[in-house]
């Protein structure tokens, strides 16, 4: 499938539509407090939740970025909440520090801390609890995912649906790839607004830097699902070691202000590289 090529004229209102109020996602790593300083006052950030460090720093961070006025969006990984208990903590710490949207992944962990094996499994127990947020997002898989078949893929977002306000979407470098899962999605009968995960600014140091830190398999796998290592290399070394997601953007612009697709906005995947993302971001709005 190809873009409709009478869609792809780029439009002022459609680039601001993307990137106007973008959420930022960030690692809960030591650099945490130094990549808020970049991004707007009362920005939306995502905190991710850290193979090594567990949900207690997204939680902290989470708690700490509040204080400073952003809007944080805390990943509750399924996988590494141990118990009702303990998801009822955290969402009582969450609550207590002003968090009014979380977002549910399953989580990348082989064994789950304790009796939440996926997403839809802590979802059911979220709407059980005393504690409510106002918004809750799902995970979206624009190019499949390495385990799962499209049809289970398929019945677990049915399943999901219900539990929330929103999808975001896996990074991918693909925008016809998003534009065919954003139909396929709404012929599911899927009516989610979602938002579309996109690469922030990324210089090949900074990728090995975080590479030392999450564990070379965690980055490999993560790349692995959107263009491949071979590719996403030879497009850093092509671009003199940096990326820049200009063209993605150029491409999904139209769409977002067509509301059959019901693009919000998009997540942006920092890799704690706010700065040179901010920078991008603001002279991509100036154009």
């Amino acid at each position: 499938m190809s873009l409709d090529t009478s869609q792809t004229t780029r439009t002022t209102d459609s680039v601001s539509t993307l990137l106007g109020e973008p959420r930022f996602e960030l690692m809960p790593f030591d650099s945490f407090g130094e990549q808020l300083e970049y991004l707007p006052d009362g920005a939306a950030i995502a905190v991710t939740t850290s193979p090594q460090l567990g949900l207690d720093a997204t939680v902290e961070w989470t708690e700490r970025g509040a204080e400073q006025g952003f809007a944080m969006v805390p990943h509750i990984a399924a996988r590494y909440v141990r118990d009702e208990a303990h998801l009822e903590e955290i969402a009582r710490r969450l609550t207590e520090a002003g968090v009014t949207d979380i977002f549910v992944p399953g989580g990348d962990r082989e064994e789950p801390a304790g009796e939440f094996e996926s997403a839809y499994d802590l979802l059911v127990a979220l709407n059980d609890i005393e504690y409510e947020f106002e918004e809750v997002g799902i995970t979206g898989y624009p190019e499949g995912h390495d385990f799962l078949s499209d049809r289970t893929l398929a019945d677990a977002m049915s399943a999901k649906e219900p539990y929330a306000t929103y999808i975001v979407t896996q990074l991918c470098y693909d925008p016809e790839a998003v534009v065919e899962w954003v139909r396929e999605i709404r012929e599911q009968g899927i009516d989610l607004p979602v938002e579309v995960g996109i690469p922030g600014v990324m210089k090949y140091q900074r990728l090995l830097e975080i590479s030392r830190k999450v564990g070379v398999g965690d980055s490999v796998n993560f790349l692995r699902k959107t263009t491949g290592i071979t590719g996403f290399v030879r497009q850093l070394i092509g671009s003199r070691g940096k990326y820049t997601p200009d063209a993605l953007v150029e491409e999904l612009a139209p769409y977002a202000t067509d509301p059959e697709y019901g693009i919000r906005g998009v997540h942006i995947y920092t890799f704690n590289q706010s700065s040179d993302t901010e920078s991008w971001r603001y002279e991509e709005l100036g154009k």
